[in-house]
């Protein structure tokens, strides 16, 4: 069986002591390919050189993280655009709007996302869309770049059914993870009507481990315990679960891999 993690972020501290047993455990189980997003420029090498290390499993990606737009934002945008310049990257992400711990760059977070949605559109790379606290203001201010032709995640889903609806209406995937195995998050009732069709796996490694390891570090390995309960969520195999969510990402991000 064959598994993607769409989205995580192996290069931190958090793995500094056994990130090659970490690696193998997921290859272990299954997961042939983990992608990187990008949170700004104090993470790059770091990011960098673990997919250097890892070339046939680890893929990078480029972007800023809403949270880590402050003053220095457009140096930081800058450093993101000539990276998009230099080299090939997997996806524009991971980006978006946070508006959970402070607003008060929430201005800038609007500037930095359109700039970097326009740099997917102009380098034809898929975005990975980081939102919180800002679901409806983040579909919209994707519309008019979805209706150009971008496509993408919407990383960490744990949004309401109707979200769900005109996320995928837009053409983008649902990025799924821990979250779906937390008892009050609700999102198995959202996910009820949404078909596989329109969804990817994702660990978000090291934060929100699934159940049972929740409050613990998470690692792509884990994958499958997200994996395991959607397939019950959906009603289907777990293994064509796999194949359906793995084709779904691989065809997303195969136009960066041209």
């Amino acid at each position: 069986m064959k598994l993607i993690d769409t989205h995580c972020h192996l290069y931190t501290d958090e793995f500094k002591e056994d990130k090659d047993q970490m690696i193998q455990r997921a290859l272990d189980a299954g997961v042939e390919k983990m992608y990187l997003p990008g949170i700004d420029s104090t993470e790059i090498e770091g990011m960098l050189a673990l997919e250097a290390q890892y070339p046939s499993h680890c893929r990078a990606m480029m972007g800023l993280h809403p949270c880590y737009v402050k003053e220095n934002y457009l140096a930081e945008l800058q450093i993101v655009q000539d990276w998009l310049g230099k080299r090939s990257f997997a996806a524009v992400g991971e980006i978006g709007l946070d508006f959970y711990w402070d607003t008060q760059f929430k201005e800038q977070q609007y500037e930095a996302f359109d700039k970097q949605m326009e740099w997917a559109l102009e380098y034809q790379l898929p975005i990975v869309i980081h939102t919180r606290n800002a679901m409806q203001e983040t579909i919209e201010r994707v519309k008019p770049f979805a209706a150009r032709g971008l496509r993408g995640i919407f990383h960490c889903f744990s949004g309401s059914y109707e979200s769900a609806v005109q996320i995928t209406q837009m053409g983008f995937l649902l990025g799924i993870g821990g979250v779906l195995t937390y008892k009050n998050a609700g999102l198995p009732k959202a996910l009820e009507k949404i078909g596989v069709e329109q969804m990817v796996l994702e660990t978000d490694s090291p934060y929100l481990s699934p159940v049972p390891f929740r409050g613990k570090r998470n690692e792509s390995s884990y994958i499958i315990y997200v994996a395991e309960l959607l397939a019950q969520v959906k009603g289907m195999p777990l293994d064509e679960l796999a194949r359906i969510t793995t084709a779904n990402a691989e065809r997303l991000f195969a136009q960066s891999s041209k």
